[in-house]
């Protein structure tokens, strides 16, 4: 039996297994058990293919043959047998964002794109504009910018502003790999899109990648017009990390504190959405509180967090903790959403759940009554857990 086919199927293997059941939500084994999962528990039939490939590979080498041929494809079949479990795990999705936003989301999963086009790598339908700078912090303060090919000039749409995840001082943050489905898709339906990057440590601390996201946001008002969009109505979207600064951006409104040198300018948001969001503090510069619970006491903008139930890597608890702390502190619409069998970072694909949370996102944002102040005045259809 060829050793690269039996670690092909090991690791599909334990990608089924972890995603069936993960062994541990915490520590380095809840970061391990996040890594080996994450691609089968969004998309089983993508790591069927990768394993189906494999098999292929092997019989064309001839490495395969009589009784290690049915044994192959036993090990090419038998991890995938939890898939079931899985696709229905998924499917309920659109219940668990329906009850809390409080209106109907449902509609059927785009299948076609699930099964053969689950990697949001293009849209024909969207032109892309990159590398575009909003601030003096080089490459580090730059943006990608998506609206529809066709029409995108028109005017009005809404903006986007999407922040990537990826931590903020191990791992290395890009722009443009999270969330792709999601900027693409509200791009083709005439949004204007944004994905931005912000400084890391060691190079900066707290409070500097705020200040960064505050100054995407003014740069957004100042531009979305000549792209087609309404600077009065900007969501700003983050994935992990990245959904702690837009919270954190959605809690500080306007205090100049974190807007040094352009103290006056309007940072406020219509809306603010964290999906799978590290939550926690940081080390900061001036020992200045780092963490979106230290903010939150002071108001929201509308907010949206999306958590999985079977996240390994971020707190469930944590992400609970914070919606109902900003529900205590905001007459604002707070809707918290778990959702059912999600693992960290499911926003990488295009899948069955990540799907319905784009729907419930688009659900959300058409619901506020975009503001002529700060903050939108509350929707009572929004509010709920």
């Amino acid at each position: 039996m060829p050793v690269g086919f039996l670690i092909t199927a090991g690791l599909a293997a334990l990608g089924m297994a972890a995603s069936l059941r993960p062994p541990s939500r915490s520590g380095l084994l809840g970061l391990a058990t996040w890594i080996v999962s994450a691609i089968t528990n969004e998309s089983p039939f993508l790591a069927f293919y990768w394993m189906g490939a494999s098999t292929l590979l092997a019989l064309s080498q001839g490495d395969l043959r009589g009784a290690q041929l049915w044994v192959a494809l036993g090990l090419t079949v038998a991890p995938f047998l939890g898939t079931p479990v899985l696709v229905r795990r998924s499917l309920r999705a659109a219940a668990a964002i329906e009850q809390p936003l409080g209106r109907s989301i449902a509609r059927k999963p785009p299948w076609a794109r699930v099964l053969f086009a689950p990697l949001p790598v293009f849209h024909p339908g969207v032109k892309s504009t990159s590398n575009l700078s909003y601030g003096d912090a080089g490459r580090r303060n730059r943006l990608d910018l998506y609206r529809r090919r066709r029409g995108g000039d028109s005017g009005g749409g809404p903006v986007l502003i999407h922040l990537h995840g990826g931590g903020f001082s191990f791992l290395p943050g890009r722009r443009s790999f999270y969330a792709r489905r999601l900027l693409f898709r509200l791009a083709r339906q005439g949004w204007v899109c944004i994905s931005a990057t912000y400084r890391l440590q060691p190079a900066a601390s707290f409070p500097d990648e705020l200040i960064d996201v505050k100054k995407a946001i003014v740069w957004a008002r100042a531009h979305a017009r000549e792209h087609g969009g309404d600077p009065d109505r900007i969501v700003l979207a983050g994935s992990s990390f990245g959904a702690r600064l837009a919270t954190l951006a959605g809690f500080t409104v306007n205090d100049p504190a974190f807007q040094p040198g352009f103290e006056q300018a309007d940072t406020s948001v219509a809306a603010v959405v964290g999906l799978y969001g590290y939550y926690g503090g940081i080390a900061s510069r001036r020992s200045l509180p780092s963490s979106p619970f230290d903010y939150a006491g002071r108001g929201s903008a509308p907010l949206l967090i999306v958590h999985g139930d079977q996240d390994t890597f971020t707190s469930t608890e944590h992400a609970r903790a914070l919606a109902e702390r900003a529900r205590s502190a905001t007459p604002n619409p707070v809707v918290y959403v778990e959702l059912p069998g999600a693992q960290h970072s499911f926003d990488l694909l295009s899948s069955i759940r990540f799907e319905a949370v784009i729907d419930g996102i688009e659900a959300f944002a058409a619901s506020i009554a975009v503001p002529d102040s700060t903050i939108a005045q509350p929707n009572p259809l929004l509010i709920g857990r």
